[in-house]
């Protein structure tokens, strides 16, 4: 790798670590929501908030013991079908799984949400 690359490497990660910090200051009621349900361990794993992936990505939560992506889709996301697809691909080589919940799930059906998590935990240990 040159040292251009790798400036412009080190550069980019600079910015998704910052990009991630006001994120994690700026969270939607959605995800206000979903983290009190994930915190403090209380699904056996430990999430973390906003946390940069491979160089490119920021997941919403993150169980990196069991490489699980959790993501919050607001309604924004409908146009970014083919943006989010490919994110999910490129996650996926990385070996993570992801779930997507939308806003209304988050608001509505919290315990849905909470029970899908718990069960791709229990499947990811499995695997594992």
């Amino acid at each position: 790798m040159s040292s251009f690359e790798s400036r412009s490497k080190s550069r980019r990660k600079s910015l998704l670590t910052g990009y991630a910090h006001r994120m994690r200051h700026a969270a939607t009621a959605s995800e206000a929501t979903v983290w009190s349900a994930l915190r403090a361990n209380v699904l056996g794993v430990t999430f973390r908030r906003q946390v940069p992936i491979g160089g490119s990505f920021i997941g919403d939560f993150v169980a990196s013991e069991v490489k699980l992506v959790i993501e919050i889709d607001g309604s924004w996301h409908a146009q970014r079908g083919i943006a989010d697809a490919r994110r999910d691909r490129n996650l996926q080589r990385l070996g993570f799984t992801v779930l997507h919940f939308s806003v209304t799930q988050v608001e509505c059906h919290l315990p849905e949400v909470v029970q899908q998590i718990r069960e791709s935990i229990t499947a990811l240990r499995g695997t594992a």
